[in-house]
């Protein structure tokens, strides 16, 4: 597996694969890696002949409260996990790489970023937006693919390419699981033991919820009862728990083209996101 620090360093890999006529794919993380990133890398791998992953925390997306300094960092491990799963090429830019002095321009893309998390983290899909724009000039990947687990940014980096005209293909790969639903994430690992056992809830109340919605109750009336039961089953606060068309994130009551729900709530001092479509 080969290792690139810096952009020049992975334009150079993937610029050289191409001219042989290989389809690159990249998957770009924060590290921590699990089993859901590497369900992504198996996805590219199904249409491509060389995988990347890249691996920044990236600062521009984190607000002044929140946990940047506690993240999740396990480069050697990251690094382990990846030769294993046959990744070609890790991309490990520092900041000054990304972010090299004097630099002042950063992309806000609208109607999709606006509510949710949009309205709960200001700022952040700026800084995802720009990050994620860099990562795809710097290397110009033939498809990049990213989990819908993180449906909202997925749906803003769509937005991203489609407006910029950047020549790679956004793939949405499916959230992996726990056995009892949980969605794998990084930031599992803050989970106390007592608050693991607690966290499955959202997944499985916004299921019952999008089966409520699915029969015909409004959305809003569903969406207030899970919120609810949310609270009674231990979580501290509901950022936003609702229904949105699964293309605009505009809201809807009552769907009758595909929508998802989406949910994000606090148990202890960690924050937890899932959706699920409603067909």
């Amino acid at each position: 597996m080969l290792i690139a620090a810096s952009p020049a360093e992975l334009r150079a890999s993937v610029s050289a694969w191409q001219k042989e006529g290989l389809k690159v794919g990249l998957v770009p993380t924060m590290g921590a890696l699990h089993e859901g990133h590497l369900s992504l890398l198996a996805k590219v791998r199904e249409q491509a002949d060389r995988v990347v992953v890249s691996i920044f925390v990236n600062p521009t997306q984190f607000g002044p409260n929140e946990d940047f300094s506690r993240y999740p960092r396990q480069e050697e491990a990251d690094i382990s996990l990846l030769k294993q799963a046959g990744c070609d090429l890790a991309y490990l830019p520092t900041v000054a790489a990304m972010y090299p002095q004097g630099f002042s321009t950063t992309i806000s893309v609208s109607g999709v970023s606006e509510g949710l998390c949009g309205n709960c983290r200001p700022g952040h899909f700026s800084g995802v937006a720009t990050v994620v724009a860099k990562l795809l000039l710097q290397g110009l990947p033939d498809l990049a693919v990213f989990g819908e687990k993180d449906y909202q940014q997925l749906q803003v980096i769509k937005r991203l390419v489609l407006d910029l005209d950047i020549p790679v293909r956004i793939l949405g790969a499916p959230t992996l699981r726990e056995a009892d639903g949980l969605a794998k994430s990084s930031r599992n690992a803050y989970l106390t033991p007592e608050e693991r056992k607690v966290a499955p809830s959202l997944y499985r109340l916004l299921f019952e919820a999008a089966k409520r919605v699915q029969a015909g109750e409004a959305a809003s009336l569903a969406c207030f009862e899970a919120a609810k039961a949310l609270i009674e089953a231990g979580f501290a606060k509901i950022d936003y728990l609702e229904v949105r068309d699964a293309d605009s994130l505009a809201p809807v009551e009552h769907p009758k083209a595909p929508a998802r729900i989406l949910g994000a709530a606090w148990l202890g001092r960690t924050r937890l996101i899932d959706n699920l479509p409603l067909t």
